[in-house]
């Protein structure tokens, strides 16, 4: 460019800056200063209008050589690094507390109530009263066997004794005059007559003797009779303790149906206690949780009542049956030692434990497709390519599952199984990590079941 066009540019500008103004600059013909500034204002749009094509020509241009770059790396995707841990697997599920068992306890006669002396919560033990009944009547048959037998103690016995000792001295005097009867007749001093009457009284002595030992006899201590009688005194205490009605178990009462008043039978119960025995937990679980369940396993527990007070419990039993309306299967924690917040009934939350490992492989579920019993696929990151890989799963949980085979520590895996990615397919993985307490657990979470 030659200078007199640079000076061109110059005036150009100068006649543009004193365009404020309002008048061509001194020394300087008007018509030469529209001119120059018009021109001006033409050079300097142009300038414009050509950088700004360059900077949009940029722009696109960069944008499709990233474009290009990114599609030859692949898509992003969420991954993790595989790595080993401790894993926990758990079964969480609802349950309630239930005594062992439970005793029902009635009254075995008909009766009226006229004293209740426990509540619903009261603590007893074996024999402790729980009930009175009216026992009036029975009251009055106990003392008539008392009599009877007193009776027969003090005045019946020594009556046979006595008449056993008159009859013994009345046989020794008939045995004396048939012996002189029979004397006097062989001196022919009596009659036969009077020999015979001598000798008929005494068999009459005998046999009244032998009568009266017989009765004696009869009415010795231990004898049928006194036996007779304090069976019946025995049976009329029997009958009056029926009216006291105790229990024979230790434990808490649960319920009462007995008020003073009540007329009772029986057959009915009055009050159920919970025995003082192991307590246990019923838990309801689905179905599909029986694989992984066993007696002795450990577990637990947590009452919504006292959340802050933790207490271990253990599997005792798993029912045999399935609940086939509700698909559950009940299974039984027993509780030892008994914590002493627990009451009947309570709601507890079980966290039952039925798998450990200390070092194992875990990916999340999502990462599982494909699964086919202990086997699944997922896709592995190798050199920037998505292959799939078919691995074989241990614990499982609703969170993540253990892999046991197809997974080295260090390698990289597709979070999503569904991730639109095909065999060898570029992918760049985007790091994400599980959370500690997902890392380190696997749960099985069940719903609250209704008990019945």
């Amino acid at each position: 460019m030659s200078p007199l066009w640079w000076h061109f540019i110059w005036c150009c500008h100068l006649l543009k800056s004193s365009l404020t103004t309002s008048r061509a600059p001194d020394g300087v013909p008007l018509l030469v200063y529209y001119v120059g500034h018009h021109a001006y204002s033409l050079w300097s749009n142009t300038i414009k209008r050509h950088l700004f094509l360059v900077a949009v020509a940029c722009l696109i241009l960069g944008a499709l050589a990233w474009g290009l770059v990114q599609k030859m790396r692949g898509p992003a995707l969420v991954g993790y690094e595989v790595t080993a841990q401790p894993l926990v697997q758990t079964v969480v599920a609802t349950g309630r507390v239930a005594a062992v068992s439970r005793a029902q306890v009635g009254s075995p006669v008909t009766g009226v109530i006229v004293e209740r002396r426990v509540k619903e919560g009261d603590v007893v033990q074996p024999g402790d009263v729980l009930a009175l009944l009216r026992a009036d009547d029975l009251e009055a048959a106990v003392r008539e066997a008392e009599v009877a037998l007193a009776q027969l103690q003090q005045s019946t016995r020594p009556q046979a004794q006595a008449a056993l000792r008159e009859a013994e001295a009345r046989l020794a005097q008939a045995i004396r005059e048939a012996q002189r009867s029979r004397a006097l007749f062989q001196r022919q001093a009596v009659a036969r007559e009077t020999m015979e009457r001598a000798i008929q009284a005494e068999t009459i002595a005998r046999t009244a003797a032998e009568q009266a030992r017989l009765t004696a006899r009869s009415l010795v201590a231990g004898n049928p009779n006194e036996a007779a009688a304090r069976a019946r005194v025995a049976s009329a205490k029997a009958q009056l303790a029926k009216t006291t009605i105790r229990t024979e178990v230790a434990g808490t009462v649960l319920t009462r149906n007995a008020e003073p008043g009540d007329l009772v039978q029986p057959g009915r119960v009055l009050f159920e206690i919970a025995r003082n025995d192991d307590t246990e937990v019923l838990v309801p679980l689905d179905e599909k949780n029986l694989e992984v369940l066993a007696v002795g396993q450990a577990a637990m527990c947590i009452s919504d009542a006292y959340p802050a007070r933790p207490f271990p419990a253990k599997v005792s039993f798993i029912a045999p049956r399935v609940d086939p309306q509700r698909g559950t299967v009940d299974i039984r924690l027993t509780v030892t030692p008994v914590p002493d917040f627990l009451r009947q009934d309570m709601t507890i939350s079980v966290n039952v434990e039925t798998g450990r490992r200390n070092n194992a492989i875990v990916v999340p579920n999502d990462a599982l497709g494909a699964k086919n019993g202990n086997r699944a696929e997922l896709w592995l990151v190798s050199d920037g390519r998505a292959t799939r890989r078919q691995v074989q799963l241990g614990l499982r949980g609703l969170i993540q599952t253990e892999v046991t085979a197809g997974l080295r520590v260090g390698d990289w895996i597709l979070a999503d199984a569904q991730a639109a990615v095909a065999q060898g397919d570029r992918v760049r993985v985007v790091s994400s990590s599980l959370s500690v307490g997902a890392a380190k657990t696997a749960t099985r979470k069940e719903l609250p079941a209704k008990l019945d």
